[in-house]
């Protein structure tokens, strides 16, 4: 298979499954940051696109991190009390994975790549695909744990990552 439409295809896959975590959830936060996640996904699709026709294009950073960060502060303020079902935990777990796998393609890519504007844009997506992760550790964290997690706000550093050391 083409490395364009396999990329594709896994884009395309994480977008369907960040809706539908985003239907599941019943946290008006959540079911924002999962609807982030998945038009992060779409617009990786249309970029790996536009590599695979060999269109000039480029990748913007994202605000994902910092987006999300406000949500959990608004979780953290509110003191609103969580109930997550052990399968929803595991739904999260499975999409941390899905981003540690979807970044590792990347890198794998850009390191294959010979084309250095290729080699960026595999480079930035494979970095995007790391803030999903982290931000999906913390969801993950958060789901097992909710108490522990609020009350222990260092838990939840997304700085690092927002203010570009990522």
């Amino acid at each position: 298979m083409d490395i364009f439409e396999f990329a594709k295809e896994k884009e395309k896959f994480s977008e369907n499954y960040y809706r539908r975590l985003s239907q599941k959830t019943t946290h008006e936060g959540f079911r924002n940051i999962f609807n982030m996640l998945a038009a992060e996904e779409a617009g990786h699709y249309k970029i790996v696109e536009e590599m695979q026709k060999h269109q000039q294009t480029q990748i913007a950073d994202s605000p994902i991190l910092s987006d999300a960060k406000k949500v959990f502060d608004s979780i953290r303020v509110s003191a609103e009390r969580f109930n997550f079902d052990i399968s929803e935990v595991q739904l999260y777990k499975k999409a941390r994975r899905y981003e540690e796998e979807s970044e590792t393609f990347y890198r794998r890519k850009a390191e294959e790549s010979e084309d250095p504007v290729h080699k960026d844009i595999f480079n930035k997506l494979a970095d995007q695909e790391h803030k999903h992760y982290i931000l999906l550790e913390n969801i993950y964290s958060f789901a097992e744990r909710p108490e522990y997690f609020l009350e222990n706000a260092e838990i939840y550093r997304f700085d690092d990552y927002v203010d570009g050391v990522l």
